[in-house]
């Protein structure tokens, strides 16, 4: 089966191309993907079979050899430091729910602030 690696592929718009190790463009299409895989960073090291189709060859039964390591994960919080940043979180929110719950919203700075928190600890998470 032929390899290749990616060039670049968009989850909007369900598609992307293969730089083949045979040196041509390789259409990928979101329904190519393995089960469970929706993206691929570009660089993703890639097994697949090829269809012509109209526009030119197209990569099928896709299957990931060696993915690129992920930056975020490179600088994710140890464990300890995450579970304490959660637990002052919910603080937080537990006071602007009693808040809420009297009629008081958060200022528009206070509710800025809580929501980069809360990306970034689902940031976090999700590496």
């Amino acid at each position: 089966m032929p390899t290749g690696r990616v060039k670049w592929f968009s989850l909007e718009k369900g598609f992307g191309f293969i730089s083949s190790d045979e040196g041509e463009d390789v259409y990928l299409a979101a329904t190519s993907l393995p089960e469970g895989v929706t993206t691929v960073k570009p660089g993703t090291k890639l097994e697949f079979g090829v269809a012509d189709s109209r526009r030119g060859p197209q990569a099928l039964s896709v299957r990931i050899i060696d993915a690129p390591v992920s930056l975020v994960e490179n600088n994710r919080i140890n464990n300890d430091d995450l579970a304490a940043m959660i637990e002052d979180t919910i603080k937080i929110l537990d006071k602007v729910g009693n808040s809420l719950r009297h009629g008081r919203h958060p200022s528009g700075a206070e509710a800025e602030r809580l929501g980069r928190v809360l990306r970034g600890i689902a940031g976090q998470l999700e590496a």
